[in-house]
């Protein structure tokens, strides 16, 4: 990839596009093209073509979406699968038209079916059922992943397709209705702690497990990927280690200070049993993730703490080097 071509990250202000903007720059690209939402609506199809045929990027890094968890997928199923159909096709079809030498499509790890082998390898796409609770987002993944490799067979266009696992960092969506587990668990117990409360109740058994990758670790893999990766055969992008939802939850508590007792909540869905990626292609290319779990969690509560204007002497300090 030549950094000095014009490089349009399509989300450049969400947890995903931010990390890849941060990566670029530290390498020295400085024609990024940063567009925000007031300025060119991606679900608007006249006005992406318009965009494209004026400005002419030369590469795309495909990262907007509507995003969220089992309560936003559950709330919002028409939205879920209307904007990121509609957000997608536009952003593809107009690079191919327009002349962009690659795109690069972020999908997630919730395209694999429900009941998978673990680990999950790229081949698993299509082999059975999905997850109820995340099916409108996962269709129109797997619709975007389909729509590159299309693309590619008939026109030869060079658009890839990167699957990352649960991600989290800084920049993060810690909206309590709307937001994932991870973030949710960091505003959960932060204001359990801030109120004193003596108990947290998290959703489900606690049982199923989850892979978490660090954002900035995935911004280096998949400015890797456009530099090196080049099939119509989807990449897993992950770390190869999992953790249940109940560990997880203890160690967001230790990470936010939060002595307090941890309870599960049976009545409410677990999701899928598991979901842990194989990243066997990917090591293959000699890319691995560097950010362990516990030092991720402290750097994205330290940037909810910076968030909220609450990291200064009224906080007690994030404990380091938690294990």
């Amino acid at each position: 990839m030549d950094l000095q071509a014009r490089i349009l990250v399509a989300g450049h202000r969400g947890l995903v596009g931010s990390a890849i903007v941060r990566r670029l720059r530290a390498l020295g690209a400085n024609n990024l093209m940063l567009v925000g939402r007031e300025q060119l609506d991606l679900a608007d199809q006249g006005a992406v073509e318009a965009f494209f045929a004026r400005e002419k990027p030369e590469y795309v890094f495909l990262a907007a979406a509507m995003v969220g968890g089992i309560h936003a997928n559950s709330t919002y199923p028409a939205q879920f699968i209307q904007d990121n159909l509609a957000i997608q096709t536009n952003v593809i079809h107009s690079a191919w038209k327009n002349g962009t030498r690659k795109l690069l499509f972020l999908g997630s790890s919730c395209i694999y079916p429900r009941d998978c082998p673990q680990p999950i390898k790229e081949e698993y796409l299509l082999s059975g059922p999905l997850e109820p609770t995340n099916e409108w987002y996962a269709i129109a993944k797997i619709a975007g992943l389909k729509m590159c490799q299309a693309y590619r067979k008939q026109y030869g266009f060079d658009a890839i397709s990167a699957m990352p696992t649960n991600l989290y960092g800084p920049g993060d969506n810690f909206d309590a209705g709307n937001s994932h587990v991870l973030p949710a668990l960091i505003n959960k117990f932060h204001e359990a702690k801030v109120a004193g409360l003596p108990s947290v109740s998290i959703w489900g058994t606690g049982a199923p497990r989850r892979e978490f990758l660090f954002v900035d670790d995935l911004a280096e893999a998949v400015v890797m990927l456009m530099d090196e990766y080049s099939s119509e055969q989807i990449i897993n992008v992950g770390v190869g280690e999992d953790i249940s939802i109940l560990e997880l939850a203890q160690l967001v508590a230790r990470v936010v200070g939060y002595p307090g007792e941890i309870t599960t909540d049976p009545s409410k869905p677990d999701g899928t049993p598991r979901k842990l990626l194989d990243v066997s292609r990917i090591r293959a290319l000699g890319w691995a993730a560097a950010t362990s779990l516990a030092s991720g969690i402290e750097k994205t509560y330290r940037s909810y703490l910076q968030e909220r204007g609450t990291a200064g002497a009224t906080e007690a300090p994030i404990p380091s080097q938690v294990s």
